[in-house]
């Protein structure tokens, strides 16, 4: 049986300044992240067969965990997934542009970079109250921008995500307060664009077949 740990980050707190305050980071992440893992294994302990199910199958089967557990291992299996993968989508010294297939793909499917972010924004601005904007990639190789509440991911609903944003207040009001719309400028910012195209690169393995290739497909 191995519970749940709570990762290291992979850089320093201070290492998104000045867009993403090194206060918020030491808390975000060895508070709210370590308090997600404590009661994810509380609930586990439960039922402590489910510890060698990998988190990713757990929320994708979601109606098959023991009922009386369900709810914890969402809000806080999800809020420990979800972490794991926002802590690498962001880093020091990162921002710019995709780059390579990623970049071809979000112009061919949103019409440019800038209409991609703006539509990306929307659903990070338009989520009410908590939850996180989301990049994914659907069963039918599409990529779909959206937003879900809570700690609620993609894999729920059968898709795999690509880039998640994290839009509770936690992730940003000691230095933006309620300017959600700043965070988000600032997430452009501290962006990692490597490692969401090594996320696309999974996905489109995961469906096994290319994507790229589909989408430039023309319907006669």
């Amino acid at each position: 049986m191995n519970k749940y740990i709570l990762p290291d980050l992979p850089y320093d707190y201070s290492a998104l300044e000045p867009y993403i305050d090194a206060k918020t980071m030491e808390l975000h992440h060895d508070k709210h992240h370590a308090a997600y893992i404590t009661k994810l294994n509380e609930a586990l302990d439960k039922y402590p067969v489910l510890f060698d199910v990998p988190i990713e199958v757990l929320l994708a089967g979601l109606p098959s965990v023991p009922e009386e557990i369900r709810a914890a291992v969402r809000n806080h299996g999800g809020g420990h997934y979800n972490h794991s993968l926002f802590w690498k989508i962001i880093g020091g010294d990162m921002g710019g542009k995709p780059s390579g297939e990623l970049s071809t793909v979000l112009v061919d499917r949103f019409g440019s970079l800038d209409t991609f972010r703006k539509q990306f924004d929307a659903a990070a601005t338009g989520r009410f109250g908590s939850g996180w904007a989301w990049l994914s990639l659907n069963a039918f190789g599409d990529l779909i921008i959206h937003s879900m509440p809570n700690q609620d991911n993609p894999i729920m609903e059968g898709l795999i995500p690509v880039i998640g944003l994290d839009v509770w207040e936690h992730a940003y009001y000691l230095k933006y307060q309620n300017r959600r719309a700043e965070y988000l400028d600032a997430f452009w910012k501290v962006i990692n664009w490597s490692e969401a195209s090594v996320n696309y690169g999974n996905a489109v393995k995961a469906l096994g077949y290319c994507f790229s290739d589909i989408l430039r497909k023309k319907v006669s």
